[in-house]
């Protein structure tokens, strides 16, 4: 009987192991395989945020979402990248003055 009970409460870690390294458990499904390097254009994106490594993605990425829902992944060290960011930031924060 006991050596039953071992037989069961190992297959069950294993099964629990298993299911947790397949899940990933690092949220990675959201990160971005690759990086555009042509330039976004900036009437078309709606919203950004950060995909890095530190989130555990293996490829640092800002990810722009645009005005038709698709998300974007850009390089987080372009000039471009910044810019779009920077409107983004300046456009909300006028939005925020105006609504209040």
């Amino acid at each position: 009987m006991a050596s039953q009970v071992a037989t069961v409460l190992a297959l069950s870690l294993l099964i629990l192991w298993t299911s947790s390294a397949l899940s990933g458990d690092n949220d990675a499904e959201d990160c971005c395989l690759s990086v555009t390097t042509r330039p976004i254009p900036l009437i078309i994106v709606r919203s950004f945020r950060y995909l890095l490594r530190e989130h555990g993605c293996r490829v640092p990425a800002v990810v722009f979402t645009t005005l038709r829902g698709y998300q974007l992944c850009a390089p987080p060290n372009q000039p471009w990248v910044n810019r779009i960011i920077w409107r983004l930031l300046k456009n909300s924060a006028k939005n925020k003055r105006h609504s209040s």
